[in-house]
């Protein structure tokens, strides 16, 4: 059956991607006795689109998903989708706003907002699941979960329920990033640092002299801190007080002596304000006497405490404050130049401002964590699996970046004060003398209970993903069960789990990657993952980040899909994509691998088209008694591919596997092994296998065009997505014949183009070799190839004068060239070539002669140099030889 004239992918992808679906070949069996390979898909946003952030995860997991059910693994990818609390809730509440005209979404109260938003949810979650098809991504859809779902909000609970009984779970008053503009707290690692350009003010307080970008929080400043060592401030002691002239009069401060001061910053003393600055609440917490006083309350706005300028905003009032010390006396100085960072919501972009709040955090310091037989912390465990490679990171490099958010890891905030997300398991009733409170997955019975208004940190049920999602869900319905039952009685957990690979972008290593080790550490005692591999971001062909607030930075990947194909937007971001680094893209690279799509149709058509020519119905057998130089050569090319391939992806080394595919199909089929089989040459039953083997070993990269062409083969009833990875055919292959004619041809197609023969001009060539016979054996190839008109072949003979020469495999080759280019420019050839040659014979001379690079350098490493050196040498020699030809 023939194919068409060209690739047209819109006609294929959507045909083949629904015939994969129907063929069930996605659906994992956890009652199958293969060994297991899992994959949690990173759950992009639930009302979100495509970017290039999503396609090239999908493409690299499709891969390594694609490539283990080959190999016989029962593979699970786990689709599903994220509830992104804080965004979606801000999308629905705007959307309400200027669609609706509901000036104040929250008055609707909150079951009216949270249906809303579930609403919009469903309505938008085909987009993104249609949109992650559209990539060819072979997941179980059977499995897919929603991070919303109520068997993942069991577990959620759950969890909760348990860490609280544990101890590690706590509710207390601490230092937060509140944004004033969403009105919630957000964690650490949501809060973007952006360099900013402000006035730092210097002012006189009391004797000392304190500098400031922020002097609206210092209206209840009465404590200076400095280091106990700066000998500028020795005569002062620890707890001295002090009056001082200051913003609202005189008021009477306190020394305090800490070593969190940096000397070396600005006057080296400093006032603090513990209610909004994380290191000045640390401070107090050190030191007992030290009190702290909200100054800006939860909209931004000044309090009480400000005095006149009580109720103004912060900005507004720095001005005015900034004044009234200046007229008072007390403004020292003004550096107009300072820079410095400040903390935006990553979510929101509003403005963080610390205040002090009472929320629930998760400690990581409290050793009750059951671990390897030994209790540990939570933060112990994080650092001990890395530490212990029970978890390996790609590119290791990154363990240090792992390690530094661990080691420096603070008690997690996990309370959000928006109402879309896992409400807080936990409910309050008032009594005359107390409050009662419950912590359960379920209400307490009786009335006058009110569940806690808040809802969990997005990440909190994010990070129980890789096994949540294998939770059996009819089970989560009986809450007699406990979170050990779950475990025990759900089959996708006990065969699924751990996961095999986390594969990510390397800007979340902190935020997900680290929450799953320690939820899951917690919950199953297993690790989430064996492997974390981390690629890095796309960025544009000038380097820059790909941002929304630039759309011409943007490539939008389904305008890629529906202008060149999946399958050329796939093999652009997987070659050159190397773990851990960033990689440029842009639509001629993309379009550059639609060519290589286009080349193995061609290829494929002309190789079908001999089939049909020939009448083959039915897979042909390699009679291997009969195999021509070329086909030995392919056939064992194969075989290396095979194995090469295999070691790459199991080993996570996807570009390259994917560029060793690229030039076998390209150089070594296409190019050398068509070419020199056509005509009698051709052996449809070499021909058949070797592009068979292509197709399914091309399959995880480029699945649409390689099903498609599969279709097409004779006596192939069956998706090439069910076929196993193949196998070497362990034979032997001679490939050394073929290997010096393709060397010949191209040391020909070289010189022709140095010397500048024009091309429609045929050649003479005289050839001195040891195996003249095996030259031979390839005389037409080697004519027709090169554009020779008389080829010569003998063992030795006399130097070719006036001639360009070279040496490849040790056979010497002439063009003489007398009548066809200009002598003197090809004696200048020589000569550069033969000092081009000394310079390299000159340094690995320099390399061999050393005796450390000898004596730690592995043996096969050595006699690598000295095979290049022996080489470098004959070459030289025979350059030389032939420029005194001249």
């Amino acid at each position: 059956m023939s194919l068409p004239s060209a690739y047209e992918a819109k006609k294929y992808e959507d045909a083949i991607y629904k015939k994969w679906e129907e063929s069930g070949i996605f659906k994992a069996d956890a009652d199958s006795n293969k060994p297991a390979f899992t994959i949690a898909m990173p759950p992009p946003n639930a009302t979100g689109v495509l970017h290039l952030g999503h396609a090239v995860m999908l493409a690299l997991q499709d891969i390594l998903t694609r490539h283990r059910r080959m190999k016989g693994f029962e593979a699970l990818w786990i689709p599903g989708t994220d509830h992104a609390a804080i965004a979606t809730e801000n999308v629905v509440i705007k959307k309400l706003k200027d669609e609706e005209g509901i000036k104040e979404p929250r008055e609707m109260g909150r079951d009216k907002l949270v249906d809303c938003i579930k609403e919009y949810v469903a309505g938008s979650q085909d987009t993104i699941r249609n949109q992650i098809r559209r990539m060819g991504a072979s997941c179980d859809w059977s499995r897919e979960k929603y991070t919303m779902d109520e068997s993942l909000n069991r577990m959620v609970n759950e969890i909760f329920v348990n860490m609280y009984k544990d101890g590690l779970i706590y509710r207390g008053h601490r230092i937060v990033n509140w944004d004033p503009n969403l009105k919630t707290n957000v964690s650490d690692d949501e809060v973007e640092r952006v360099e900013e350009k402000a006035p730092f003010y210097t002012f006189q307080y009391g004797p000392f002299q304190i500098g400031t970008a922020r002097p609206e929080t210092k209206f209840g400043d009465k404590i200076v801190v400095m280091h106990p060592d700066d000998e500028r401030y020795k005569d002062y002691k620890h707890g001295d007080t002090f009056e001082a002239e200051w913003i609202n009069g005189t008021i009477t401060a306190t020394v305090i002596k800490d070593k969190a001061v940096d000397p070396e910053f600005g006057t080296g003393c400093m006032t603090i304000t513990p209610w909004h600055d994380a290191t000045d609440f640390d401070i107090m917490q050190r030191h007992e006497e030290i009190e702290a006083e909200q100054i800006i309350d939860f909209d931004g706005k000044l309090l009480k405490i400000a005095g006149e300028f009580a109720g103004m905003d912060i900005k507004e009032a720095r001005e005015k404050l900034v004044q009234k010390l200046d007229e008072k006396g007390l403004l020292v100085s003004v550096d107009e130049n300072y820079v410095h960072n400040i903390a935006i919501n990553s979510r929101g972009k509003g403005m963080i401002e610390p205040q002090i709040k009472e929320q629930w955090f998760i400690d990581v310091n409290k050793k009750v964590v059951e671990w390897k037989g030994v209790k540990m912390s939570l933060k112990e465990v994080m650092q001990d699996v890395i530490n212990k490679k029970d978890i390996k990171i790609i590119p290791e490099r990154f363990e240090k970046t792992y390690f530094h958010w661990i080691d420096n890891l603070r008690d997690w905030c996990i309370s959000r004060q928006i109402w879309w997300g896992h409400r807080i398991p936990v409910w309050y009733k008032e009594d005359k003398d107390s409050m009662d409170m419950h912590v359960g997955i379920e209400a307490p019975e009786g009335k006058g209970w009110e569940q806690d208004p808040d809802t969990l940190d997005t990440w909190f049920s994010s990070a129980l993903w890789t096994w949540s999602t294998l939770i059996d869900p009819e089970l989560t319905k009986d809450p007699s069960l406990s979170m050990e039952d779950l475990l025990e009685k759900s089959p996708d957990f006990i065969k699924f789990h751990p996961t095999h690979v986390m594969e990510t972008g390397y800007d979340i290593i902190f935020f997900w990657v680290a929450r799953m080790i320690l939820m899951t550490t917690y919950a199953t005692k297993e690790i989430p993952f064996d492997t974390v591999y981390l690629h890095g971001l796309i960025r544009t062909r000038e380097g820059k980040k790909m941002s929304k607030s630039d759309p011409e930075t943007c490539i939008d990947p389904l305008d890629m899909i529906n202008e060149y194909g999946a399958d050329a937007l796939r093999m652009s971001m997987v070659i050159g994509n190397t773990p851990g680094n960033d990689m440029r893209l842009y639509e001629e690279k993309i379009k550059g691998y639609r060519n290589f799509t286009n080349k193995l149709w061609n290829a494929s058509r002309f190789v079908l088209g001999i089939f049909e020519e020939k009448g083959l119905k039915e897979e042909p057998i390699i009679d291997y008694d009969n195999l021509s130089p070329a086909d030995e050569w392919i056939l064992g090319k194969l075989n290396a591919k095979i194995e090469e391939v295999d070691k790459q992806l199991t080993e996570f080394n996807i570009s390259d596997a994917g560029q060793n595919m690229y030039s076998f199909l390209w150089d070594d089929f296409c190019d050398w092994y068509l070419e020199l089989s056509k005509g009698e040459a051709q052996n449809p039953a070499v021909l058949y296998y070797v592009l068979k083997n292509i197709l399914i070993l091309l399959h995880p990269f480029i699945p649409f065009v390689t099903e498609e062409i599969w279709a097409n083969m004779p006596g192939q009833t069956e998706m090439l997505i069910h076929q196993p990875y193949p196998e070497v055919d362990g034979k032997k292959h001679s490939q050394e014949a073929t290997e010096n004619t393709i060397a010949i041809i191209k040391s020909i197609r070289s010189m022709r183009a140095e010397n500048n023969i024009e091309p429609a001009k045929k050649a003479p060539v005289i050839i001195y070799a040891k195996d003249v016979d095996a030259i031979k054996k390839n005389e037409a190839e080697i004519m027709k190839m090169a554009r020779v008109d008389k080829l010569t072949v003998e063992k030795s003979g006399d130097k070719i004068k006036n001639a360009a020469a070279d040496v490849v495999n040790g056979i010497e080759i002439f063009i003489p060239l007398d009548d066809l280019v200009d002598l003197e420019a090809e004696k200048a050839r020589l000569e550069k070539e033969i000092g081009n040659l000394e310079g390299y014979i000159k340094g690995l001379s320099g390399k061999l002669g050393n005796d450390n690079f000898v004596k730690n350098a592995p043996k096969e490493v050595v006699d690598g140099e000295k095979a290049k050196l022996s080489e470098g040498e004959e070459k030289l020699a025979k350059f030389k030889e032939q420029l005194s030809s001249f």
